[in-house]
């Protein structure tokens, strides 16, 4: 049974009535969800929308001029952006993205070296095609598998063994399950904002442990180390080594987003299920490229962050609109890929548009936009693609049913999933052609 994913109307069309500046669009945010921000956006036909959030003046900016604005630090800054909330969850406390100029560039560099050339993207994808392998011989006597629940395991393990982290099989489960918590409870109060507060706290503690130990020993040679050990010897912009905590919040900062590629593998399994031409498209794609097609369309079709934000460096005009300082900027991200204006049909589901190509710098923005080496685009970007695209290629070959189940994604809810979190009967590797339930 298929329930289709939720939309919203043209994001971009204009609408009778508008907001009131000065009113607090927390609890409206919370209800709404991705959708919040394209409904305002309406009322301002794609201009600044200004609002308060958590009491604080804000301005929703949108389109590509926008992102280039957004991401020049003369502009926005980082320092002191992030709500609590969120560094206490999702980011950490004296993360990289908590960081501006200098700073923020030397603790950058420690990430882009371990992606340098391909070879650690390449390398991490291996690890992750071993462990798929793995686990699907686990799931041929037609268990019930939620396949968010086991890519998640699956890249729980595979960064792992790629970082060097030395954990066992039993804390690479606990690591999973906290990391998905982390990533799940960021942008909502209550208990899953509870849950990815604990999960934090029980692995920041654990990885500082695995730090000091690190440390009792010889430092290593940078070029022949792993992960864990560039980021346990890494020293910042003043010379000095991280501290143990902020070397664990470094450390997951690696480790969390590769889990959260289960949220994306979620959404791939939907979308061959919602659309199975493309399984049989993927069995036929010889060097992988319909598979990286596959990728970007995922992330751009499918909610993920609904918007990025910081803080005005200074006192700012966007288009003929004042900007004070210290203004929460808000950069538009699902509403930028469901814009007709810049995506021919946007709810439609078509690998095809990035087909022979990669797309440009600041056209595909789901883990933000600008250069990554300069500013606060995510570096691990690579890697999400290049996860996605092994993950989708394995579940194309899979040969499995789709049982009753509700596969409502609500854009109600940030991060939102497919609500059963995509269940598979009688899973097994095949080649041979299949239809999914």
């Amino acid at each position: 049974m298929f329930l289709p994913i939720g939309r919203v109307a043209a994001p971009y069309a204009p609408t009778r009535h508008g907001h009131r500046p000065w009113t607090d669009s927390t609890l409206p945010l919370l209800a709404r969800g991705y959708a919040w921000l394209p409904d305002r956006m309406r009322a301002t036909r794609g201009g600044p929308v200004r609002t308060r959030l958590l009491g604080r003046p804000t301005i929703a900016l949108h389109g590509p001029e926008a992102i280039v604005f957004f991401y020049d630090e003369q502009n926005i800054r980082r320092t002191s952006a992030l709500p609590e909330p969120v560094l206490d969850t999702l980011f950490g406390r004296g993360a990289v993205h908590t960081l501006d100029g200098a700073a923020h560039r030397v603790r950058k560099a420690l990430f882009l070296a371990l992606l340098k050339d391909g070879a650690g993207v390449a390398a991490l994808a291996d690890h992750v095609a071993v462990h798929w392998s793995e686990a699907v011989g686990r799931w041929a006597d037609g268990r019930r598998v939620v396949l968010f629940d086991e890519a998640a395991l699956i890249l729980a393990r595979s960064v792992c063994a790629w970082t060097g982290v030395p954990l066992s099989d039993d804390a690479c489960w606990q690591m999973a399950e906290d990391c998905t918590a982390m990533v799940d409870g960021f942008a909502t109060p209550g208990p899953r904002h509870l849950r990815a507060r604990a999960a934090r706290a029980r692995q920041e503690e654990a990885l500082a442990a695995l730090v000091r130990v690190a440390r009792e020993g010889e430092e290593p040679a940078y070029d022949n180390g792993t992960a864990f050990e560039a980021v346990a010897w890494h020293r910042d912009a003043d010379g000095r080594l991280l501290d143990p905590h902020t070397a664990a919040v470094e450390l997951l900062n690696i480790i969390r987003p590769t889990v959260a590629v289960a949220w994306f593998a979620s959404f791939a399994a939907h979308a061959l299920h919602r659309w199975p031409v493309h399984q049989e498209l993927l069995r036929k794609d010889g060097d992988g490229q319909y598979a990286r097609a596959f990728a970007h369309e995922v992330r751009r079709f499918y909610p993920f962050a609904p918007f990025v934000g910081g803080l005005a460096a200074t006192d700012l005009t966007w288009q003929g609109e004042t900007i004070a300082k210290d203004t929460l900027v808000l950069l538009d991200l699902y509403g930028h890929h469901h814009d007709p204006e810049l995506w021919h049909s946007p709810y439609r589901f078509d690998p095809q548009r990035f087909a022979g190509r990669e797309p440009d710098a600041d056209e595909l923005i789901p883990q933000g936009g600008g250069d990554p080496a300069r500013g606060h685009r995510c570096p691990g970007e690579d890697i999400t693609v290049a996860l996605l695209a092994t993950l989708t290629a394995k579940l194309a070959g899979l040969d499995f049913d789709v049982p009753e189940q509700d596969l409502t994604i609500s854009l109600s809810r940030v991060p939102t999933r497919p609500r059963s979190g995509f269940v598979l009967t009688a899973a097994r590797n095949s080649r041979e052609p299949h239809t999914p339930g």
